[in-house]
């Protein structure tokens, strides 16, 4: 295999961007490029509440406009000797730029040292503002105003030789005050040519379907990029969308050919009650899986003018035990089907525009479900139920470091009164869900050049969710009065990593 290098990227065509290069595509011939230009592109999220909170963020507000020189991962930054602006757009994580992916396909390889101690760490903390109070609260917290250490995070992130590389997370949920597993995608990496085509081919061990994704429009690293659990949710979302994430473990092979063409695909299975409960999740939300769930992902990456576009689609079906119940020999059977795209621009300022989105389809059949519904009474219940999910952002960076991003999202799909009344709650047996989240940010040491040290990187940004209609309704969702407005969530956040 031929070593992943900055030489070997920009001969495929794959640029780093430089930190700040006025005048400068990073999409420009090779030949205009020198080595001091380039950059790799170099990601995540607690303790208690704490008015220390307060502290940090004033801290960080003061010198992120200091006119002064994630899940950003800062391992992978001293790995491979580039600021985090070289992976990430706006200079931290998790969003990729196609340096960033490349970095990532190759297995996390690229290496500039020798040796570096492959870990860091992350805490995210916030102020969060909901348009009613919660009633009733969440635990250990007031009705509404709470400050939080959201997350803490310690990260093995590194790769090893030209082989083997991991990206390796652990999680204390500073809201629930748990420690958890969490994102996990250990890989193994080689290059082949096929024919008169070059590759690379790869494997995943990873524990969330999509958490192994290079690009930004499929669920486990889609926008928004940091969020709080003290803001409420909407009650339906596809298993795709995060249901399983950490729930499972799977293994998926990879082959990324001629720097453009993306083909993917594995299977992942369910570890034993037992062994969730000692990794600090719910085993039994959704269940267990019977047998394998089979998932595949195709994409495909172009060139185009100073920008990348990307055009994919992904897959998977999966039969769950729900609750682990498996006393009447059913199952509940999830078969979903995703289309994506995105498209990337680095202007010549070092300006960043990016544009994303994704259509997630869902057909369920629960049959487990409404069985065990009709054991219990309860007669309506629609086998087959369609969901689907519509998501777009767009994101404009100054200079890659100040950043605004707005994401339109909307959930539809056909009702069901067992599952989204009786279950659920709601007034009306629709899953509908519509609104926006937009957010604005400072990334300061994207770059690098931080005071503390070449580890250091932070991000504060605010960030605001508008629900126009909320588990099926535009007023009254509940029965009880409760408008979506009183979901709205004003949020402030202060994202560090080391």
């Amino acid at each position: 295999m031929g070593r992943l290098d900055n030489n070997s990227l920009r001969d495929k065509g794959v640029k780093a961007e430089p930190s700040r290069s006025p005048g400068r595509s990073p999409f420009a011939p090779a030949s205009t490029w020198s080595a001091s230009s380039d950059r790799l592109y170099g990601a995540h999220q607690a303790a208690k509440h704490s008015w220390r909170f307060v502290g940090w963020l004033g801290l960080c507000l003061v010198l992120a406009f200091h006119p002064g020189s994630a899940r950003a991962v800062p391992a992978f930054a001293v790995q491979t000797g580039q600021p985090c602006q070289a992976c990430h757009v706006g200079g931290f994580g998790p969003q990729l730029t196609p340096f960033g992916r490349e970095f990532k396909l190759h297995g996390y390889t690229l290496r500039a040292v020798k040796w570096n101690v492959p870990l860091s760490g992350m805490v995210v903390s916030s102020f969060t503002n909901t348009g009613a109070s919660q009633n009733p609260p969440p635990k250990n917290f007031a009705p509404n105003n709470n400050l939080a250490v959201d997350q803490v995070s310690l990260f093995v992130a590194g790769g090893l030789g030209d082989h083997l590389g991991a990206f390796i997370q652990t999680t204390y949920d500073g809201v629930a005050h748990a420690f958890h597993w969490d994102n996990l995608d250990v890989r193994g990496v080689t290059t082949a040519n096929l024919g008169k085509h070059s590759a690379v081919l790869g494997v995943s061990l990873n524990n969330a379907p999509t958490v192994e994704d290079a690009w930004n429009t499929t669920p486990a690293w889609g926008f928004p990029y940091t969020s709080s659990t003290l803001v409420p949710a909407p009650s339906a979302s596809p298993l795709l969308s995060g249901g399983l994430a950490q729930e499972v473990i799977g293994g998926t092979a990879y082959a990324w050919i001629d720097d453009a063409f993306y083909l993917e695909a594995g299977a992942y299975g369910s570890p034993t009650a037992k062994e969730l409960t000692r990794l600090g999740v719910d085993p039994t939300s959704p269940g267990s899986i019977s047998g394998l769930a089979p998932y595949a992902r195709v994409a495909y990456q172009k060139g185009l003018g100073q920008g990348v576009l990307e055009i994919g689609a992904f897959g998977m079906s999966t039969r769950i035990y729900p609750g682990l119940d498996q006393s009447l020999g059913l199952t509940d059977l999830y078969d979903d089907v995703g289309l994506d795209s995105s498209w990337y621009v680095m202007r010549s300022n070092g300006d960043v525009f990016t544009l994303q989105g994704h259509l997630i389809h869902e057909d369920a059949y629960l049959n487990y479900t409404c069985a065990s519904a009709a054991l219990a009474g309860y007669l309506d219940c629609n086998r087959v139920t369609g969901l689907n999910d519509l998501r777009a952002d767009a994101s404009y960076y100054f200079r890659n470091q100040f950043g605004a991003t707005l994401q339109l999202f909307r959930t539809f799909g056909s009702g069901n009164a067992y599952l989204y009344q009786i279950v659920d709650g709601n007034r009306v047996a629709r899953p509908d869900t519509e609104g926006f989240t937009v957010q604005v940010d400072a990334t300061p040491w994207g770059a690098g050049k931080s005071p503390f040290g070449p580890r250091f990187n932070a991000r504060t940004g605010i960030q605001y969710t508008y629900y126009a209609e909320f588990n099926g309704a535009r007023s009254n969702y509940d029965g009880l009065g409760s408008q979506p407005s009183n979901n709205n969530a004003f949020r402030v956040f202060l994202w560090i990593a080391y």
